[in-house]
C-alpha cells in the first residue's frame, strides 16, 4: 500500500511544482488557476481509473491531498471577515455623503434581490418544466455522513429559526463574537456592524474634523493592511483548485453523478438562463452584454474554480474600477454585499430549485401560482446573510425549506454533485454582485464612460 501513495504523492507534488514554476512566465491569477483546475480534473481521472473511490489507498491519497485542499479553503475563512468587515466600512467611510450611502445602499441591494427573485424563478420553472423530484434519490455512506454535518453545523441553528428570528439574529448584539463567525448569520452582522462604524467616522468627520481625518486614515491603512493578506491568499488559489479538483473527481462514484445528471443539466441551463439574465438587465441601461462579460471573464474564471464569493471581492472590485468604469465606492459596496445579500446561485436558484423537487412528494402542485410566489418570496427574504465561502447554498436551503414546511433531507442527497454545481453557482453570484454595481453606477451617473468603453485592459492580478 506504502509504494503506490508514495507514487500518488510524487506525481502530486510535481504537479505543484510545476504550478509553481509558471511563475517564470508571469501568467496572470485566473490562468494558473485555471490550470490548476485541468491538473486536477486530469490527475483525479488517473487516479480514478487506476483505483477506484472506494480503494483505501486512494483513501490515504485524498487525506494528504486534503492537507493542501482543506488547507485552503480554511484559509479563505480565515480571511472572510476580515475582507467583509474592511471592505464595508471603508466603503462607508469614503462616501462622506449619508445621504449617498442610502442610495447605493438601496440600488445595489434591490437589484441583488431582484436578480434572486428571478433566479429563484427560473430556478423553480425548469425544474417543474424537467419533472426533476426527490423521489428515488438513495441514502448512501456519504449522504449519512454529510446529513450528520448538516445536523450538527445548521439544523436547530437555522432551521428551526422564524422569518422574524432570522431577521433579528442578524443585528450584532456582540460584533466581536460575530467577527469569529461564531454564528450562521456572523458574515451579514458583521457587515452591519461595519456599516455603522463607518457611518459614526463620517459623523465624527463632521463634528470633530481632526480626528475625523485620523479615524479615516486609520481605516484607509487597515483595508489596505487586509487586502494585502487576501492577495497573500490568492497567490494560494491554483495549489488549492489543484487539491481540490483532484479530490473531487478522484473521489466521486461515477454512477451517482450519472443518476443525478439530469440535476446537473437543468441547474447548469438555469445559471446560463441567468446569466442572460444580467446581460439583458445591462443592455436596458446602454452597457453591451458582449464587452461586459469580456471585461469580468477573468473574475470569473476565477470564482468558477476557486468556489468562493468572498476571495472573489479584490478582484470583482478591480474589475468594476479598472474595466467597468465604477467608482471604488460603489464597486466596494456591490462586491461586499454581493457576497453576501442576495447570491443569485446560491440562495436564489439551488433553494428554489430543491424546493420545487420536493414539493410533489409531500402533496403540494409546485406550479401553483401561489406556492411559487410564497416560494420566490421567501428565497429572496432569505437570501439575505449566505456566507460567501462553501456552505452558503446549504445556508439558504436550510432557512427555505423548513419555512415552507418541507423536509430538509434533500440537501445531503445530493452531495455527489454539490462541487460540480457550486463553481458555476459562484460564477453567477459574482456576476450578480458585479451588474448590481454597475447598475447601480449608471443610474447614479457616476461610470466613466471612457474607461467602460475602453478596449485596451491590464491584467488584475498577475
Amino acid at each position: 500500500m506504502y509504494l503506490p501513495l508514495i507514487a500518488n504523492m510524487i506525481v502530486f507534488i510535481l504537479l505543484l511544482w510545476v504550478l509553481f514554476r509558471t511563475q517564470e512566465y508571469k501568467w496572470s491569477l485566473s490562468k494558473k488557476v485555471l490550470l490548476g483546475m485541468v491538473l486536477g480534473i486530469i490527475f483525479g481521472l488517473g487516479l480514478q481509473l487506476v483505483y477506484g473511490a472506494a480503494n483505501p489507498i486512494m483513501q490515504a491519497s485524498i487525506q494528504w491531498f486534503n492537507v493542501v485542499g482543506n488547507g485552503y479553503v480554511k484559509l479563505l475563512q480565515m480571511i472572510v471577515m476580515p475582507l467583509v468587515f474592511a471592505s464595508i466600512l471603508s466603503a462607508v467611510a469614503k462616501l462622506h455623503n449619508a445621504a449617498q450611502l442610502g442610495k447605493i445602499s438601496v440600488m445595489t441591494i434591490g437589484i441583488l434581490l431582484l436578480t434572486t427573485a428571478i433566479a429563484a424563478l427560473i430556478g423553480t420553472l425548469l425544474t417543474s418544466a424537467f419533472g426533476l423530484t426527490a423521489s428515488g434519490l438513495v441514502q448512501g455512506a456519504a449522504e449519512t455522513e454529510r446529513w450528520q454535518a448538516i445536523q450538527s453545523n445548521y439544523v436547530g441553528k437555522v432551521a428551526d429559526l422564524s422569518v422574524p428570528q432570522l431577521l433579528l439574529s442578524f443585528i450584532p448584539k456582540n460584533p466581536f463574537a460575530d467577527l469569529t463567525g461564531a454564528n450562521p448569520t456572523s458574515i451579514i452582522s458583521v457587515v452591519i456592524f461595519a456599516a455603522f462604524l463607518g457611518f459614526a467616522a463620517l459623523r465624527l468627520l463632521k463634528d470633530e474634523a481632526d480626528k475625523g481625518e485620523q479615524v479615516l486614515q486609520a481605516i484607509d491603512v487597515l483595508q489596505s493592511w487586509i487586502m494585502k493578506l487576501v492577495r497573500v491568499g490568492m497567490q494560494l488559489t491554483p495549489y488549492g483548485v489543484l487539491a481540490l479538483m483532484t479530490k473531487v473527481v478522484a473521489a466521486s462514484n461515477v454512477q451517482d453523478i450519472i443518476k443525478l445528471g439530469s440535476f446537473v443539466l437543468v441547474s447548469y441551463l438555469a445559471l446560463a438562463l441567468i446569466f442572460l439574465v444580467h446581460g439583458l438587465l445591462l443592455g436596458m441601461f446602454g452597457i453591451s452584454p458582449i464587452k461586459y462579460f469580456h471585461k469580468v471573464w477573468p473574475v470569473l474564471t476565477f470564482a468558477f474554480t476557486s468556489r468562493s464569493s468572498a476571495a472573489s471581492i479584490p478582484l470583482n472590485v478591480e474589475a468594476q474600477t479598472q474595466r467597468l468604469g465604477v467608482p471604488k465606492s460603489i464597486a466596494s459596496f456591490a462586491a461586499s454585499f454581493g457576497a453576501t445579500i442576495g447570491q443569485n446561485g446560491c440562495a436564489g436558484l439551488y433553494p428554489a430549485m430543491l424546493a420545487t423537487m420536493i414539493a410533489p412528494t409531500v402533496g403540494i402542485n409546485p406550479l401553483d401560482p401561489l406556492w411559487i410566489i410564497s416560494l420566490v418570496g421567501m428565497v429572496t427574504i432569505s437570501s439575505v446573510g449566505v456566507a460567501g465561502v462553501g456552505g452558503g447554498a446549504t445556508f439558504a436551503a436550510l432557512i427555505v425549506l423548513p419555512a415552507l414546511g418541507l423536509p430538509v433531507t434533500l440537501v445531503a442527497l445530493l452531495i455527489s454533485v454539490e462541487p460540480l454545481i457550486d463553481m458555476g453557482r459562484t460564477a453567477l453570484n459574482v456576476s450578480g454582485a458585479m451588474t448590481a454595481g454597475i447598475l447601480t453606477s449608471q443610474w447614479l451617473h457616476q461610470t466613466d464612460e471612457k474607461i467602460l468603453n475602453s478596449t485596451e485592459h491590464s491584467e488584475l492580478v498577475s
